[in-house]
């Protein structure tokens, strides 16, 4: 039986997937961190817990957060920040614009790309640079 809940893969069956692919699983990933970190940390509690996870999960928020990483990353994780960064995007956010768009992509690429090197270690090192600051929400 496969357990999906640790999936890993070599990193030539991580490369045969579309950025668009990566970005996919890492918004799944972004979004079960933040949803663990609000209620960890007691951020939201009832209908203000599903507002705080969606104010952090979007496009701007994630966008807005990845500047705390890009210094942190390594050339292979650049490359595929770039990689998800240049994904052919067909559908936008109303709420956001192209460019934004694409870097929140690029985080969840990154995330998903972590995930599938089965690499939590670093996904959580990042995740906790990002959410460094005191009142991300």
């Amino acid at each position: 039986m496969t357990d999906y809940f640790s999936a890993t893969l070599p990193d030539d069956d991580i490369r045969a997937i579309s950025s668009i692919g990566l970005a996919h699983l890492g918004d799944a990933v972004y979004e079960l961190l933040v949803r663990s970190y609000l209620c960890i940390h007691g951020k939201a509690t009832g209908k203000s817990l599903h507002r705080a996870t969606v104010a952090l999960v979007c496009a701007p928020k994630q966008a807005e957060l990845s500047e705390k990483l890009l210094p942190l990353l390594t050339e292979e994780e650049c490359d595929v920040f770039r990689r998800g960064r240049n994904a052919n995007v067909h559908t936008i956010a109303h709420s956001t614009d192209r460019a934004t768009y694409q870097t929140a992509t690029a985080v969840e690429a990154l995330f998903g790309w972590l995930y599938l090197r089965g690499d939590k270690a670093r996904i959580n090192a990042l995740f906790n640079a990002m959410m460094e600051e005191d009142d991300v929400t």
